[in-house]
């Protein structure tokens, strides 16, 4: 869990994608421990931490594609800036929709579900659906472990594309058997 305390690489470097998909699968592993101490919410929150770190690892890895999709000046330079290394929560869904017009598909609908599970996580469950989408806690659990298991199934796909270190690859294996159990 050491690995979350480390100072993140700058996000101009390659290392970055590394750290952060190890970020994510780190986050990952506490939001399946947090499960199976009955800790809902807690668990929410770290699922969705985990799906953000995702998405910084992808934001920097496609950061040259995004920017050719960005209209303005001003929108290339806030990619550069705030995205890539701050992942805005508040912009995680365009954001995801700009990662899927360059090919990662479904990405979007998935990130509604990390959006979701952080609103649980401050509301918890709520019956009338007006702060949360969860009526209950288990619905909440069965979402956490889905979107687990997008996490594994993508960062798997990553594998050829970054900077593949044995630490990402136990932190990989560690989580797949927990997801898989």
């Amino acid at each position: 869990m050491e690995v979350l305390e480390r100072p993140l690489p700058k996000p101009t470097t390659e290392d970055y994608i590394a750290a952060r998909l190890l970020e994510a699968l780190v986050e990952a592993r506490l939001a399946l421990d947090f499960l199976a101490r009955g800790l809902v919410r807690n668990a929410a929150g770290k699922a969705f931490q985990a799906w953000r770190a995702l998405l910084a690892a992808l934001l920097r890895l496609e950061v040259d594609n995004l920017i050719k999709l960005a209209k303005t000046e001003e929108e290339r330079k806030w990619l550069m800036e705030r995205a890539v290394p701050r992942i805005p929560t508040g912009r995680m869904k365009a954001l995801s929709q700009m990662l899927e017009e360059i090919g990662h598909e479904g990405l979007s609908f998935v990130t509604s579900t990390a959006l979701n599970l952080h609103a649980y996580q401050y509301n918890g469950p709520d019956p009338d659906m007006a702060m949360s989408k969860y009526r209950n806690r288990e619905e909440a659990v069965v979402d956490v472990k889905l979107l687990m298991r997008e996490l594994v199934r993508r960062v798997e796909k990553l594998k050829a594309r970054v900077k593949w270190t044995n630490e990402l690859e136990n932190a990989l294996m560690e989580l797949k058997r927990e997801v898989e159990s």
